[in-house]
């Protein structure tokens, strides 16, 4: 009837209590939390990024499109990949043939896609291996059955534009170019942004603000103005793009790397540093830039977003690409001159906003993972 505890009983429950824990392991979170201490900042950032299923999504898709569309020539050609005629292997994915090399009678490069050469590659043991897609970004369908723009059908996937051109094709390589110009535009602006930035922010003073008269001074100037100006006076060309908008588009970033170099500069690490007699350029280079280059990682995504929109848009009103150059601005003017070709703009708008989300997406997660109030659980 008692409920009290008899003393063999009560010794044993206090020695329980005496022994010694047992360590503690990955399943009680101390040993996680102390494998997470000994990782890197970056690795840090790795793991948040890839905890977001949107972002890292984007980046694995954007990364294969990315693949896909610089070996498009293997996927988007008109010429085979392969050849075996009359015991001779050819590739003219890689060099041009005559057209005699393959029975024909004239000594201009073969075309694969006239009927007379499909039958000689396909006939006596002869076999041709072709691309998915067999046309390219220039080549001209002359043997539709419909007029140009012709719908999407068993021969064109995607239809074809109002030159007689394959659209799928266009899309492929227009991704390449924008991507690519993207790309390039980027690094460029950074690394004019990252290096104007560093020099405000750090020797400030007069220097600071020289710099930021030049920068209102310039940024002032019309863009667009100068765009048709060279454009009318130069022959259109994506090195003369590049050169022009790198010209402005590195005065955003600058301001971000310049604020982050006026905090920077008075943290007690920077100061140690002078005090040990470290070159200013050392510590540039060495201390302050490493810990000033989270905004300029976050910015990149939305960066290449907005110059691949840059692109579109010049190429919409006709002061982009050089003419003949695939490209998804010419397209959606295509779109706009051929309303009822409904499938020029749909693909193409689909095609875009598709880069763009993919982009902005990864610019989201970037920021997150970057973000040091972020605090792993």
């Amino acid at each position: 009837m008692s409920n009290s505890i008899d003393r063999p009983e009560a010794f044993a429950l206090l020695s329980a209590d005496a022994e010694p824990p047992a360590p503690a392991g990955p399943q009680d979170g101390v040993g996680s939390g102390a494998a997470l201490a000994r990782l890197s900042p970056g690795r840090r950032a790795w793991r948040r990024f890839r905890r977001n299923r949107l972002g890292f999504v984007s980046l694995v898709l954007f990364s294969a499109l990315l693949v896909l569309s610089l070996c498009a020539e293997l996927l988007s050609s008109d010429r085979p990949l392969v050849v075996r005629y009359e015991g001779r292997t050819y590739f003219p994915v890689l060099r041009d043939y005559p057209e005699t090399a393959f029975g024909g009678d004239f000594e201009t490069s073969a075309d694969y896609l006239d009927p007379f050469i499909r039958d000689r590659l396909t006939r006596g043991g002869n076999w041709a291996v072709y691309p998915p897609n067999p046309y390219g970004p220039k080549t001209l369908n002359y043997f539709a059955k419909l007029p140009n723009p012709s719908p999407p059908s068993r021969d064109n996937w995607l239809g074809t534009d109002d030159r007689g051109r394959d659209l799928l094709a266009q899309l492929v390589y227009g991704f390449r170019i924008s991507v690519l110009f993207a790309l390039a535009l980027t690094a460029i602006g950074t690394v004019l942004g990252v290096a104007t930035g560093a020099l405000q922010g750090y020797f400030g003073g007069r220097t600071d603000l020289a710099f930021q008269r030049f920068i209102e001074i310039w940024g002032s100037m019309p863009e667009l103005y100068l765009l048709i100006i060279f454009s009318a006076i130069f022959a259109p060309s994506i090195s003369l793009l590049l050169v022009l908008l790198s010209l402005f588009g590195w005065m955003g970033l600058s301001d971000y790397v310049r604020a982050e170099f006026l905090r920077n500069r008075q943290l007690d690490y920077v100061k140690a540093a002078r005090a040990l007699g470290v070159g200013n350029w050392q510590i540039i280079r060495r201390h302050i830039l490493p810990n000033s280059m989270t905004p300029v990682v976050t910015f990149l995504p939305f960066r290449m977003s907005a110059a691949v929109l840059a692109l579109a848009s010049l190429d919409f009103l006709g002061l982009g690409v050089p003419p003949g150059t695939p490209s998804l601005g010419e397209l959606l003017n295509q779109g706009k001159a051929n309303v009822d070709a409904w499938w020029i703009s749909i693909f193409t708008f689909l095609a875009l906003v598709l880069t763009l989300l993919l982009l902005t997406f990864m610019g989201d997660a970037l920021r997150d993972a970057l973000d040091p109030r972020k605090a792993e659980r």
